[in-house]
């Protein structure tokens, strides 16, 4: 087991009707709110007149329309606002786009040069302002973490930011607001969420124990409600359970004495860079492919664990066991609805050696991964989803 250092200053208010605590809780930080939200959903539902509502004492600015796959200009309209309104807190209201957006423009505003300087140098990143969160979708986590993935239009890049200045101080979680997503988004999600423990759990150390056993908990969990979720959106049971698993899943309880680089999501994210498509979709089509091609000798003993301890897969031939494994978690996304090709996904033309070599340059991941990945592997990878 690794070393490592956990300590996450998020305050987390988990249940219905925690949005209470919002006024006062705020209060700590300033008056002046940057309220930031996506396409409008939380109008329609009512929320954002309850969070209006509730802050009435404060003096509100507001930045709607963040985009599923958060955009650098939406970055710098939102540290613009920051800046000309002497803005103190940043209250996101929305899933994991909502808040990744929120991240960046946190530190953007206390910053002096372009947003886009702090993605290509994190040292840069040296004070932020504090951001509240009210969660809406689960998913991405980014709610009990300091990354955000934010895409610059002009370059075609979807890169991470990340700092320990970038936590949420608060978020309300409450499992209610899931109730009225469409079933496309609590699919993606849940695909979101099983793959973040997926990247965790197959790395190159694979001795820390406690950890394994927690992220196969976390996936059966994910696993038992995902489907739930869909089928029947009120059920409390259900909808607790994957919003959860989605904090968890990615606040690095499910990382530590592990480390290294991930696989899956530093593909997916130049493709959702060149197709803008969903992240949970990508997902879904790349993540059982990347599993069979680096399926081998000196891998089989972790995939027959997964497929034993998550799938519940008895038998005594290994392979057969690991393969199984594989196609019960394809069978699975293609249960939520996802499609399970680049083509399914709408995407027909031919850009796989140019989307290679850009998770490439892009990413360091893939030579600290669980199986290091060159260029050449990374297009078969992407051939495998056509």
């Amino acid at each position: 087991m690794n070393n490592f250092t956990f300590n996450i200053p998020t305050d987390i208010r988990f249940g219905k009707d925690q949005i209470e605590c919002l006024p006062n809780e705020l209060s700590k930080y300033g008056n002046k709110v940057l309220l930031v939200y996506g396409g409008g959903s939380i109008k329609r539902t009512g929320l954002y007149d309850t969070v209006i509502s509730l802050l009435d004492k404060y003096e509100v600015y507001e930045l709607p329309g963040i985009e599923p796959n958060p955009k650098l200009t939406s970055v710098e309209e939102g540290a613009k606002i920051c800046k000309e309104k002497g803005i103190e807190v940043i209250l996101a209201v929305g899933g994991g786009s909502t808040i990744d957006a929120c991240k960046h423009i946190a530190c953007a505003a206390c910053y002096d040069g372009p947003a886009w300087d702090l993605m290509m140098d994190r040292s840069k990143i040296t004070k932020a302002l504090p951001i509240a969160v009210v969660l809406t979708i689960c998913a991405t986590g980014s709610e009990m973490n300091s990354g955000g993935v934010i895409t610059n239009e002009d370059t075609k890049e979807k890169l991470e930011i990340n700092s320990p200045l970038l936590y949420p101080r608060l978020s309300i979680c409450d499992p209610t607001y899931l109730y009225t997503l469409p079933q496309k988004q609590t699919a993606a999600g849940t695909v979101d969420i099983l793959s973040h423990v997926l990247e965790q759990y197959f790395q190159p150390n694979d001795e820390a124990y406690i950890t394994d056993t927690l992220s196969e908990a976390v996936m059966r969990t994910v696993i038992k409600y995902g489907k739930v979720a869909i089928d029947n959106p009120t059920d409390y049971e259900a909808r607790s359970n994957l919003m959860w698993s989605s904090t968890v899943a990615l606040n690095h309880l499910l990382t530590v004495g592990k480390g290294g680089g991930w696989s899956v999501h530093p593909i997916e994210h130049v493709v959702s860079a060149f197709y803008d498509i969903t992240h949970g979709v990508g997902l879904a089509i790349i993540t059982p492919k990347w599993m069979r091609f680096v399926l081998t000798s000196n891998t089989v003993d972790r995939f027959e664990r997964y497929a034993k301890e998550v799938w519940g897969i008895t038998g005594s031939d290994k392979y057969a066991i690991a393969m199984e494994g594989i196609e019960k978690t394809e069978e699975f996304f293609k249960s939520l609805g996802m499609p399970l090709t680049l083509y399914d996904a709408g995407i027909t033309d031919d850009r796989i050696k140019e989307m290679a070599k850009e998770a490439y340059r892009t990413n360091n991941e893939f030579k600290r991964a669980y199986v290091k990945l060159s260029v050449d592997d990374i297009e078969n990878i992407l051939n495998m989803c056509k």
